[in-house]
């Protein structure tokens, strides 16, 4: 089975590398972009499982991409989980509100983050432990 496809949209490097890292570690595959535009365009060229989306982008802010994402019939239906520290209890309403699946706050815990993820991709809380045994 394939991995699912993330695409992380934060303008921080160093945000960005963190999230990458872990993600990679519980098996998804990363997309990266740093700003509302690219967020798009890159959403439309690998097509994500999900969206990590952050609302202080440089330019226009996450709830732009928020919306040129809905108003796109091809992504439409990917599920948009913010990542965020910017005014965190004013935007968590808006952003729910405006359609996001879920928001997290900055610096995110990582069990949080992956059950997060696992929950609004409809994945096993925890991955399959497969056992093997011998031919006995």
């Amino acid at each position: 089975m394939a991995n699912k496809k993330i695409l992380i949209v934060e303008d921080d490097p160093d945000v960005l590398k963190g999230l990458h890292v872990r993600l990679q570690a519980n098996h998804y595959d990363t997309f990266m972009a740093a700003d509302a535009t690219s967020s798009v365009v890159e959403a439309r060229k690998y097509h994500p499982d999900l969206i990590l989306l952050d609302l202080g982008l440089p330019g226009e802010s996450g709830f732009v991409a928020m919306e040129r994402f809905q108003a796109n019939p091809y992504l439409a239906t990917i599920p948009i989980i913010i990542v965020s520290g910017r005014n965190a209890q004013e935007n968590r309403a808006r952003a729910l509100k405006a359609g996001a699946k879920a928001f997290l706050e900055k610096p995110v815990d990582t069990g949080e983050l992956i059950a997060v993820i696992r929950q609004t991709l409809g994945e096993p809380s925890e991955p399959e432990k497969h056992v093997v045994t011998s031919g006995i």
